[in-house]
C-alpha cells in the first residue's frame, strides 16, 4: 500500500475530537480549549493555523534554544531569541547548559516552571534530581518536596548543582498566584544563605532573576544588576561567571554594557535578565568591576550603549 494512503486511511479512523486533541499536543504541547472542538475547518486547516499561531512561534524559540544548549556540551553564552519571545528563551538555555557533570541536582520552584524546562531536566538522565516549592507538584522522574527555599529539609552539602532559575526574586513575596500561602518576613538574602548551606564544597549555583530599575511588583522584585551582586556577597557566594541579556529591537542579545536606567518590567515579563553561576565566597573581583563601573556611571560617566528597551 502506498504510504500516503496508508497514512490518510490511519488519520481517518480518528474521529474530529480526537485528532484535534492530538493536533494541539503535537503543536502546541498542551490539550484544546473547549472553542477548538466546535470549529468547521478541515483537518490541514487546522494545522496550518496552530503551526503560524504566535504561541506555535514561541514554543519553537524555546525549544530551539534548548537544543543548541544542550547539543554545545559547555556552558552557553551570547545567546540570542527573537524579539517575541520573554526571558525564558534566554534564561532556561543558559541554566541547563551548566547540567552536564552534576549527579546531584536541586531545582528550586519546580511546581510552576515551564514543562520544555521541566522535560529538558527529566531526561537529562541526572542521578539524583530533586525540586523544590512551596506548592506541591507531581512530576515524573524527579523527587518532588514542599518546603521553603528559606528553610530547606536537606543536609549540608546535599547537591553538587542547585537551579533557580526566575523563582529568587519570588522570595518572600506574595505567591498565591502561584498555589502558595501567607508568605513570612525574609527574602532573597536567607534564601541564598540557605542555597549555601546544601550546596557542596566546589558546588555551584545557577541563578536568574530580571534586572533593571528597582521595582516591587508585590509578587515579585526587580533590581539593578549591582544590587543582586551586593545579595549574592552578603550571603557568602562570589560570582563565577554572570551575563546580563536585554531585549531590544532585534530580540534578546548580551549586554555586556547594560545601563538599568530606564529598563522596567512590563507586560510580558522582563526586558533583561542576569544570569549567574555562584560559588564559594572568595575574592569577589567580577563584584568590584560592577561595582566600579557603577560608580563611573553616577559619576557621569559614559552610560552603557546597550539598554533593555521599553515596557512590552
Amino acid at each position: 500500500m502506498d504510504d500516503r494512503l496508508a497514512a490518510r486511511l490511519e488519520l481517518a479512523g480518528l474521529s474530529d475530537e480526537e485528532f484535534v486533541r492530538r493536533a494541539y499536543r503535537l503543536v502546541l504541547r498542551r490539550d484544546p480549549e473547549p472553542a477548538a472542538f466546535e470549529r468547521d475547518v478541515s483537518r490541514a486547516t487546522l494545522l496550518a493555523e496552530l503551526v503560524a499561531s504566535q504561541e506555535f512561534a514561541e514554543l519553537q524559540a524555546l525549544d530551539d534554544a534548548i537544543a543548541r544548549a544542550l547539543a554545545a556540551g559547555e556552558p552557553a553564552r551570547f545567546l540570542e531569541a527573537p524579539p517575541a519571545t520573554d526571558e525564558r528563551a534566554i534564561e532556561i538555555p543558559w541554566a541547563l547548559s551548566r547540567l552536564a557533570g552534576a549527579r546531584r541536582v536541586l531545582d528550586v520552584g519546580s511546581a510552576n516552571a515551564q514543562p520544555a524546562y521541566l522535560a529538558a531536566l527529566v531526561t537529562a538522565s541526572v542521578p539524583d534530581l530533586v525540586g523544590v516549592d512551596l506548592a506541591e507538584a507531581e512530576i515524573p522522574e524527579m523527587q518532588t518536596v514542599v518546603a521553603d527555599v528559606r528553610d530547606l529539609p536537606f543536609p549540608d552539602s546535599a547537591f553538587d548543582l542547585v537551579l533557580c532559575v526566575s523563582t529568587l526574586e519570588h522570595v518572600g513575596r506574595d505567591n498565591r498566584v502561584y498555589g502558595a500561602g501567607t508568605e513570612r518576613e525574609g527574602g532573597e538574602l536567607e534564601a541564598l544563605r540557605e542555597l549555601r548551606r546544601i550546596t557542596a564544597r566546589g558546588g555551584r549555583i545557577v541563578v536568574t532573576v530580571p534586572c533593571g530599575e528597582e521595582e516591587d511588583h508585590g509578587w515579585f522584585v526587580q533590581r539593578e544588576p549591582d544590587s543582586w551582586n551586593g545579595l549574592f556577597l552578603d550571603a557568602g557566594l562570589r560570582v563565577e561567571e554572570e551575563e546580563i541579556y536585554a531585549l531590544g529591537a532585534a530580540g534578546w542579545r548580551a549586554a555586556p554594557d547594560f545601563d538599568p536606567r530606564g529598563v522596567r518590567y512590563g507586560e510580558r515579563g522582563a526586558a533583561a535578565v542576569l544570569c549567574a553561576t555562584l560559588g564559594p565566597a572568595g575574592a569577589p573581583r567580577l563584584l568590584v568591576r560592577r561595582a566600579r563601573a557603577a560608580a563611573r556611571r553616577r559619576g557621569g560617566g559614559a552610560a552603557g550603549s546597550q539598554r533593555g528597551g521599553e515596557a512590552r
